[in-house]
């Protein structure tokens, strides 16, 4: 008994005290005057702890104390208090657990959210092609909401246009229609309309079945330009999704304006590039009817002044042909009559090249005349002759082509471009041939030379204005320039192939109708 009071505590806290036996429940029961109960406990030589409710009774000089072992009873107290706890350390961890899917749920849909706007963003920000910024939107906005149909309206004059469509459409792009007053009222008060509907938009065919529709207005600044509509048959409560659908539509809103403006600079660019053109094409022209101008006056003047002494030329040579048989002395006679002859055929080849000179310019032939080719070819050669004689051998395979209905001074003035060109390109002794042939509605002429050659970087540059290979003072750039224009009056073209140090073919065909 001693040993047992010894390894046994209580729950009985006594006042400080020196007698260590005050601190032992045995003692404690044995000095009370009292019946005494307690709960004690007692650790054993191996450590272990054993639980026991002490009871003694008081019976006059004798007190009886009964032990009762309460260490099952204890141990289950324990584990059971310990089990609440775990219990509810398990439900706060759950409690956790369902916060934190929360979280990750929402951070999720956030991240698809944004991964979408910045989707929808760089798509708009890469292009400027209107159709392709509305058309790839409405591609994401459809998959996202599971939509049968996804479609972009401009609105103007108080009708909306669907102007492109996801999945495409055709007929029904184009189609105007208007909403009815209560989504027409929430959408111009910038707010997107949401709700089952049986139809579309007013007199729209009715659904089957109830669709969800979701009209979301599309504005730039304070204006209304467009709506984008989303039909799904599935219902869906729409939270977090609105706010994307507010992104989309405020980026598309400024992307469409955008676009739009990119597109008038472009149509304007466009104008200004034709206009230019046109300006550049009646600068030519000028050009070349002041040229054409100025020479037929050159031309007038110069006949009239060669004409007056030629006159007179001739005069006297018929006059010396008469009086020359009346000569006396013949030696005499016959050096006259040589002398003679020559002035005559002088005379005629004045004549011949005033002549041709006259019908080269042709002012007076403004409208369109039938023409025979090959000879304007050879009005041509009489009059580049000086440029060909004694250096250039002329090759000539005229076939037999009807009268073409043309401008002949214009195209003789091309012919001359290109037979000068061809006499300048060859250094020295060379050869020009030249082919006419006619199948039915298109003459061919062709000049050939062995001169020089064109490299292959400059023969796409030789028809425009103001390119010349030739050296300062000796080419204008005008002269190819001005002949494409005049081939191209006449409904047809010129083409060239050419090999460096082999020489150069033009080909020019026209259409004879």
């Amino acid at each position: 008994m001693k040993k047992f009071s010894h390894n046994m505590n209580f729950d009985i806290c006594p006042l400080e005290s020196d007698d260590v036996r005050n601190y032992s429940p045995i003692y404690n029961a044995l000095i009370s005057k009292e019946d005494f109960s307690a709960r004690i406990s007692y650790q054993n030589e191996n450590g272990a702890l054993k639980y026991f409710d002490l009871f003694a009774a008081k019976r006059w000089k004798y007190t009886i104390m009964f032990f009762s072992d309460i260490s099952a009873e204890t141990e289950v107290n324990t584990l059971e208090n310990q089990n609440k706890k775990l219990k509810e350390r398990i439900k706060f961890l759950e409690n956790q657990n369902e916060d934190l899917m929360k979280i990750k749920q929402k951070a999720q849909s956030q991240a698809i959210r944004i991964a979408l706007i910045n989707k929808v963003s760089n798509t708009i920000r890469e292009s400027m092609d209107l159709s392709g910024i509305v058309t790839s939107a409405l591609k994401e906005l459809s998959e996202m909401f599971g939509t049968f149909k996804t479609y972009y309206a401009s609105f103007n004059n108080g009708k909306f246009c669907i102007q492109e469509m996801y999945p495409s459409k055709t007929s029904e792009l184009k189609k105007e229609f208007e909403f009815d007053e209560e989504t027409a009222e929430t959408i111009l008060s910038r707010r997107i309309a949401t709700g089952y509907s049986m139809k579309e938009f007013k007199n729209a065919p009715p659904f089957k079945q109830p669709v969800m529709r979701i009209a979301v207005p599309v504005f730039h600044l304070q204006n209304l330009i467009g709506v984008i509509v989303l039909l799904n048959y599935k219902k869906r409560e729409l939270s977090e999704e609105l706010e994307i659908l507010e992104a989309i539509s405020s980026q598309l809103g400024n992307a469409i304006i955008r676009a739009e403006l990119y597109n008038k600079n472009i149509q304007t660019v466009h104008k200004l590039q034709e206009a230019l053109k046109e300006l550049k094409e009646t600068q030519l022209h000028l050009i070349n009817s002041e040229k054409m101008a100025s020479l037929g006056q050159l031309v007038a003047g110069v006949a009239h002044e060669i004409n007056t002494p030629v006159a007179s030329i001739k005069s006297n040579n018929t006059i010396l042909s008469k009086f020359i048989p009346k000569i006396d002395d013949p030696e005499i006679s016959s050096i006259l009559a040589d002398i003679n002859e020559v002035d005559r055929e002088a005379i005629q080849r004045i004549s011949h090249m005033v002549t041709s000179l006259k019908k080269f310019v042709r002012l007076d032939e403004a409208e369109l005349q039938e023409a025979d080719i090959n000879k304007e070819l050879e009005l041509t050669l009489d009059l580049i002759r000086h440029e060909t004689k004694n250096r250039i051998e002329i090759e000539k395979h005229y076939g037999e082509i009807p009268l073409i209905k043309c401008y002949p001074n214009m195209l003789n003035q091309v012919f001359t471009n290109v037979l000068v060109n061809a006499c300048q390109a060859i250094e020295g002794k060379g050869t020009i041939t030249i082919t006419t042939s006619y199948i039915p509605k298109t003459l061919t002429v062709s000049i050939k030379d062995t001169g020089k050659g064109i490299a292959k970087s400059e023969i796409d540059k030789i028809f425009a204005a103001g390119y010349t290979t030739k050296g300062v003072g000796i080419g204008t750039g005008l002269g190819l320039a001005i002949s494409a224009k005049i081939i191209e009056k006449h409904r047809g073209k010129i083409t060239v192939n050419s090999e460096v140090g082999k020489g150069t073919e033009f080909i020019i065909t026209i259409c004879s109708e």
